[in-house]
């Protein structure tokens, strides 16, 4: 048996050599076959993998969109209420005041608890809902640009009722808190008004927000409410 120049076996007896032709053409073909094999393998994992990641992504997209859908249904909507006219008349009940609107350091002496207006702290409160008294000096400036501001007294006012109160308000342009001494269990505030109730049920609650709300009476019924500090306990 010779090797020939390209490096193929051969054999002068050309049974043998049939023989030797034969065995590489297996080697071959079984190479081929391998390399088939192999690579069904691979496109098969490739398949698998792909089908996977289509199921997660598509049990991940229906679970985004079912917290999406719960989120709108069960999500309460925010309430929308018109600038008020700042009308007194409208609203049985409410008190007016003629308050001064300078911008002063320290603690102020005010006529009415909770303050209705009066001079304040030259940073405005940030509206929102608070768990804890907040500063008169700042609420007071933020009642200078149009928010109301709803106290309340937490020994006189269950939770349930606090929450009828705020499912009333809008997401802006007011401060909710707890606050001591007040003569009822809740008061609701503008710029040089205010109004006593007893009751979260109280129909006069829509009203005096729908009257007040950002109305054009306040010294600067234009100016923010968002941006400045934030009182202790703010929750929202």
């Amino acid at each position: 048996m010779t090797p020939t120049p390209s490096g193929k076996r051969t054999s002068g007896n050309p049974a043998t050599q049939a023989t030797i032709e034969l065995t590489v053409k297996q080697q071959r073909e079984q190479q081929k076959q391998q390399k088939l094999a192999e690579y069904q393998k691979q496109l098969s994992k490739r398949r698998r993998t792909t089908l996977t990641w289509w199921v997660v992504g598509g049990a991940a997209a229906v679970v985004v969109i079912a917290l999406v859908a719960a989120s709108i249904i069960f999500t309460p909507r925010a309430v929308t209420i018109d600038r008020g006219d700042g009308d007194a008349t409208a609203v049985a009940g409410v008190e007016t005041f003629e308050n001064t609107a300078n911008h002063v350091e320290g603690a102020v002496e005010y006529a009415q608890t909770p303050p209705a207006g009066g001079d304040h702290n030259a940073y405005w409160l940030n509206c929102g809902v608070y768990s804890e008294q907040v500063p008169n000096e700042n609420a007071v400036h933020s009642l200078e640009h149009g928010a109301v501001w709803v106290t309340y007294d937490p020994a006189a006012v269950s939770d349930a009722e606090l929450d009828t109160i705020k499912a009333q308000l809008p997401s802006t342009y007011v401060i909710v808190s707890p606050y001591e001494g007040l003569d009822s269990p809740i008061v609701m505030s503008a710029w040089n008004a205010q109004l006593k109730l007893d009751s979260a049920d109280d129909e006069r609650v829509g009203e005096f927000l729908a009257t007040f709300w950002r109305n054009l009476n306040a010294p600067e019924p234009n100016a923010a409410c968002t941006g400045a500090i934030d009182g202790p306990g703010k929750q929202s």
